[in-house]
């Protein structure tokens, strides 16, 4: 364990092509067919289907080629079409031939008079194909959807499958899509001029000094930050560092961490600074190095000093929200918020130093918590201290450029009701008390449990036989198990455990001696001062 010092838009209507769309290789069923053309009358011939432009001579007849019908789910192959080669004028025939398709975009040529052309069936013509069945989407036939008519009224001749008609469809379909687009967009400009198309939402009678709920995070730490400061520690060496700290009544006292202040404990110098930027001088009244608690008296108080409430920490329950307040690397009035992660949370913490260790029974909380938020306030859903920030998991020892690493949403606060115990007996008398059991504790012991030391001293000094454990008959070598009904798997958590409660407590101890499990009441005694 570480420590600080630490969305569809509408679609565009479909133009109306000027020609017949390329028909598609196969027709679908859930499409409507196109209209179908009245049949002719019985003494009006049928129109003549479509030629070449040159007409063969009348003598030789000219077998009309279809063009192979495409396989079903294919697309139909677009053929250019082939210049024919030149040919001497056509002698003048009984039938003159029918005119030619005309070009796109020219009108239909007269149709010249004649005798009308011989009956279906008749050599030189044959019969049209059947129409489908189901006719695919704009598909051929007479009187389809946008086909031109010739003068006579029949439509005309359909012209010839190649790349210019399926160009200059495309085109067309893009100016249209293009004309429709404009005049969307025109209608819209239109409801915008008179106010009534608009998609932007504003929101209406916005105050001037929008306020918050008081329950709310923002309005909690509009309450907590003016009572909560930012503490400046220098030594007379020069050594120092920057930690946080809250108003504990008002009379000036501020409560914080030891290891803030340490430094500037004998001789040094400290400063406690507002958010509203004012500063004062601040003297160390009492601190405990094992508990991790300081209390500082500001020199001058200002009136008016509003003390943060104190909460129950025995009560906090694991997925409670939290708010912590600090200045994690020196950055003064930090705000950020989490959730109780856990209770009750064995952890040895140090000063810097590494010749002393603080033990605390902690609260976890994700809540972001980087060096400088050491001794600030942990608050619950109401704005009440819950704990005073002290440690945090670090992934590693360096970070970018080597430094110290930040939160990786693993903090550690010390329970405001062990630290209210501490911090009233240091304001009394300037010195910390501890309960004890008066035993020994291997620190580097592996096992499940708190071992009572065997080695490095006598007996009578390994367990006291006129202390609280040796009275209940514990002797050097016995597991520790269990205590106030807690499970205890190492010697920190034992004396984290410990020091949640206050001399003359009565509390049930459970050890394990030959494989033997004891369980014996013990009455826990007192320590005053660190060693």
């Amino acid at each position: 364990m570480s420590t600080e010092n630490e969305g569809t838009a509408a679609p565009t209507p479909p133009a109306a092509p000027s020609a017949p769309p390329v028909p598609v290789a196969a027709p679908h069923a859930d499409r409507a067919p196109a209209p179908e053309a009245p049949a002719p009358a019985a003494d009006q011939a049928p129109a003549p289907a479509p030629t070449e432009a040159h007409a063969p001579a009348a003598a030789e007849p000219v077998t009309q080629q279809l063009p192979p019908t495409p396989a079903p789910g294919t697309e139909p192959t677009q053929q250019l079409p082939q210049t024919p080669a030149p040919e001497p004028a056509p002698t003048p025939a009984p039938q003159p031939a029918p005119p030619a398709a005309p070009a796109y975009g020219q009108a239909p040529a007269p149709h010249p008079a004649g005798p009308a052309p011989a009956a279906h069936g008749a050599a030189g013509w044959p019969p049209p194909p059947p129409p489908p069945a189901v006719p695919a989407y704009g598909g051929g036939g007479h009187g389809v959807w946008g086909a031109h008519l010739a003068a006579d009224g029949q439509p005309a001749p359909k012209p010839k499958k190649g790349r210019g008609g399926l160009i200059a469809a495309v085109l067309v379909a893009a100016l249209l899509a293009g004309g429709i687009g404009g005049g969307v967009g025109y209608w819209a400009a239109e409801r915008s001029d008179k106010g009534s198309g608009s998609t932007t939402i504003t929101a209406g009678n916005t105050p001037k000094d929008l306020k918050r709920e008081a329950g709310s995070i923002a309005g909690l730490a509009a309450g907590a930050l003016p009572s909560v400061v930012t503490i400046e520690a220098s030594a007379g060496d020069g050594e120092g560092g920057t930690g946080t700290g809250f108003v504990y009544d008002q009379q000036g006292h501020i409560l914080t961490n030891n290891h803030v202040v340490a430094s500037a404990a004998n001789g040094g110098k400290l400063s406690a600074t507002f958010s509203d930027g004012k500063k004062y001088d601040a003297e160390v009244i009492g601190r405990a190095q094992g508990y991790d608690v300081a209390v500082l008296k500001l020199k001058t108080p200002p009136a008016g000093l509003k003390p943060l409430p104190l909460g129950d920490s025995d009560k906090v329950a694991v997925g409670d929200p939290t708010i912590a307040i600090g200045a994690p690397f020196g950055l003064s009035n930090t705000v950020t918020t989490g959730i109780v992660s856990a209770k009750n949370r064995p952890v040895a913490s140090g000063d810097g130093s590494g010749s002393k260790n603080s033990y605390m029974s902690a609260l976890q909380t994700d809540a972001s918590i980087n060096p400088g938020n050491s001794g600030g306030p942990l608050l619950d859903g109401r704005g009440a201290v819950i704990g005073i920030n002290s440690a945090i998991q670090s992934a590693g020892n360096g970070g970018f450029g080597g430094g110290q690493t930040g939160s990786i949403g693993l903090g550690f606060a010390i329970p405001i009701n062990q630290a209210k115990n501490v911090a009233e007996s240091l304001i009394k008398t300037g010195k910390p008390v501890y309960p004890v059991i008066s035993v020994s504790v291997d620190i580097q012991s592996k096992a499940e449990g708190a071992k009572i030391s065997e080695n490095g001293a006598s007996a009578a000094e390994l367990v006291d036989p006129n202390g609280p454990a040796g009275k209940a008959g514990l002797k050097p070598g016995d597991l520790i198990i269990q205590f106030g009904g807690k499970q205890i798997d190492s010697g920190p958590s034992l004396i984290s455990e410990i020091w949640t409660h206050k001399p003359g407590d009565v509390v049930k101890l459970t050890y394990v001696r030959d494989g033997k499990t004891t369980t014996v009441d013990i009455t826990l005694g007192s320590r005053v001062g660190d060693k």
